[in-house]
């Protein structure tokens, strides 16, 4: 029998359990009132206790304690306000509301100086919504002391409290449970997000590479007449390392060691007076040692101008031929077999037969300098953002063409870049000229294109 008992406890605990559950789950309500009749001495205060199951908030309900009839209303509470015109004139001042549980759906209505005519039925309405509720309870009054009953809200039950721990921890694990849930949520579509936005990337990316390919194609197929594209135009010259020639340099200029740098020096005479006037009608140049009769070649250099340079300062870089009168004062025109850009007053002139002042978006100051033999074209290109500077188009070589440089002023300095090879197959260069293979790399995509392509 004990047996039977202690395998069937569980049973009814767990029934107890659902039958709580699907009562809280529920809008339904039921209004509870002591069962015994509550005891008063005249002329004390006693209270009419009533309270809903399953506990809940009446606090938005409609409350109201009446006798015989429900107009004939002892107390009426209705929208979280006393209603005092519907309350009967004997109770007017009596009766008040206790609701200091009324967040659980326990209350009372507290009566005053309790009189005979109290004495009798009492019927304790709750309203919620379109649902209502009523219990009878009966209040009697005596004239002498005697047993006073218990106040009707019971003690907290054990097993009450214990469901009420119970459903808080479901109720927070199942919070927990939602927003792990939720974070994992966000977490895959931040993932998802970031997945499609480096295909889009991937694919912007690779289409633009295929559209450099379609236009290498298709400037490959007649590059001699693009000005566009430097570094796609190295792959078709031969690149070399010049060195400067000092058996060929004016005495006003100053080699370095390695032979790829020269400098102006100060053209100051003795007394400090300024230069004189046989150097400010000479021009100071200087020879590569490099000497071309065939092929296609290119060299970059790096120009540089002193912040104190006056107007007698200048450059020139291009080629000539090294048959060139370079005593005292000259003109570097095709005419007299130079091919070169030059800048003087702060702007980059070419000195044909009617001088012609270039119209650029900004000043070079790394010049790459590519000769074509066979094409009869000499062209130089800025090497920073690839743009093209000029071309000397359709002229007709003879002779052997020599790497020239000239420049004048205090600061003004060329420097020779090291030599890239880029280009395979290329026609060699005279046995005169002196290549040097410092590194191989591809430029596939010139310098201009190169910035529109994705990080």
């Amino acid at each position: 029998m004990v047996g039977s008992l202690d395998f069937s406890l569980p049973r009814d605990l767990f029934l107890i359990l659902l039958l709580q559950v699907s009562i809280w789950g529920s809008d339904s309500f039921t209004v509870l009132a002591p069962s015994e009749p509550i005891v008063a001495l005249l002329g004390a205060d006693t209270a009419l206790p009533c309270r809903v199951a399953p506990a809940m908030s009446a606090e938005d309900m409609e409350l109201r304690w009446f006798r015989s009839r429900f107009a004939d209303a002892v107390y009426a509470y209705e929208d979280r306000v006393e209603q005092t015109e519907q309350q009967l004139v004997d109770f007017r001042g009596r009766a008040e509301l206790v609701k200091d549980h009324i967040a659980e759906g326990r209350v009372a209505v507290r009566i005053r100086s309790v009189r005979v005519s109290d004495n009798g039925m009492y019927t304790c309405f709750f309203k919620k919504g379109n649902d209502f509720e009523e219990a009878i309870l009966e209040l009697k009054v005596i004239g002498f002391g005697g047993p006073v009953s218990e106040p009707f809200f019971p003690r907290t039950s054990p097993w009450k409290v214990a469901f009420a721990v119970t459903f808080l921890i479901l109720g927070i694990f199942i919070c927990a449970v939602v927003f792990l849930t939720r974070k994992e949520q966000q977490e895959r579509k931040k993932v998802q997000e970031a997945q499609e936005e480096k295909e889009k990337e991937s694919q912007a990316k690779e289409s633009f590479k295929k559209e450099l390919d379609r236009r290498k194609e298709l400037y490959n197929q007649d590059w001699r007449k693009a000005g566009l594209y430097a570094d796609w135009r190295k792959e078709h010259f031969k690149a070399v390392a010049v060195t400067l020639d000092p058996d060929t340099a004016h005495t006003k200029l100053i080699l370095s060691e390695d032979r790829t740098h020269v400098s102006s020096k100060e053209n100051v005479s003795q007394n400090h007076d300024g230069p004189t006037q046989q150097d400010q009608e000479a021009i100071f140049s200087v020879l590569g040692q490099n000497c071309f009769t065939t092929g296609r070649h290119y060299w970059e250099a790096e120009v540089k101008v002193g912040t104190e340079g006056g107007p007698g300062t200048r450059w020139a870089l291009g080629v000539c031929s090294d048959t060139v009168k370079r005593e005292g004062w000259f003109v570097e025109s095709p005419e007299k077999n130079f091919w070169v850009v030059t800048y003087k007053e702060g702007e980059i002139w070419v000195l044909t037969s009617q001088s012609e002042l270039l119209s650029l978006r900004q000043r070079p100051h790394r010049i790459g300098v590519f000769l074509d033999w066979e094409g009869g074209d000499v062209s130089f290109y800025n090497m920073v953002d690839g743009s093209h500077i000029y071309s000397f188009t359709r002229i007709q070589f003879c002779g052997t063409l020599r790497p020239y440089f000239s420049l004048q002023g205090p600061g003004t300095s060329v420097a020779i870049c090291p030599a890239s090879d880029h280009t395979e197959n290329c026609p060699d260069s005279s046995p005169k000229t002196s290549v040097t293979h410092s590194r191989s790399s591809d430029m596939g995509v010139p310098q201009e294109a190169n910035s529109l392509l994705p990080p």
